[in-house]
């Protein structure tokens, strides 16, 4: 798969990080246990492999948001089968996987960019995603948590059984290994 690119040239493999972030944003942190992020991941870029000769669209936008559209029904399909199953409900999850997105796009938002900025600001946001991945589990948790989920720390300290200061500690140097892998 690694090889393989569509309009872009982006190898599908490059949004694995991206479509595992989305999928734990979306997964309630109990029901991760449940379902495998890393299989349903896997499952949406076999799928996209698939059908790289479906997507139509020029640019890396377009390329993510087919991906998303993607992971949505894979996403779907999974939680159906652990007992999930109505209409309402796969929308929801495209909506949800939408707002994911946007919520992660929003960090690096510029009102009034041009698709050159565009296209640099979907580049951050995979490479947040990368970055996140390469941070040590309860530390990437916590971030995620509290930065993309808007959990408070002490409701974080009670998901993972730690003390305000612990979670406070864990997201310091979090965020301080994310600023040095992304070079800010």
């Amino acid at each position: 798969m690694a090889g393989d690119s569509a309009a872009s040239g982006r190898p599908l493999e490059e949004y694995r990080e991206y479509l595992h972030l989305l999928v734990r944003i979306q997964l309630a942190p109990g029901s991760q246990s449940r379902l495998d992020a890393s299989d349903v991941v896997q499952q949406t870029l076999l799928k996209a492999h698939e059908r790289q000769r479906q997507f139509r669209g020029q640019s890396e936008g377009e390329r993510a948001a087919w991906l998303r559209a993607i992971l949505s029904s894979t996403l779907a399909d999974a939680l159906r089968s652990l007992g999930r199953d109505d209409a309402a409900f796969s929308r929801s999850i495209q909506q949800a996987l939408e707002d994911s997105s946007s919520k992660l796009e929003a960090w690096f938002a510029d009102p009034g960019s041009t698709p050159v900025q565009q296209a640099e600001r979907n580049e951050q946001v995979r490479r947040l995603a990368v970055a996140l991945a390469q941070l040590r589990d309860d530390q990437r948790q916590a971030v995620e948590l509290r930065h993309l989920r808007g959990w408070p720390v002490a409701a974080i300290g009670r998901y993972m059984t730690r003390t305000p200061a612990g979670v406070a500690g864990l997201l310091r140097r979090g965020v301080e290994k994310l600023r040095a892998i992304l070079g800010e």
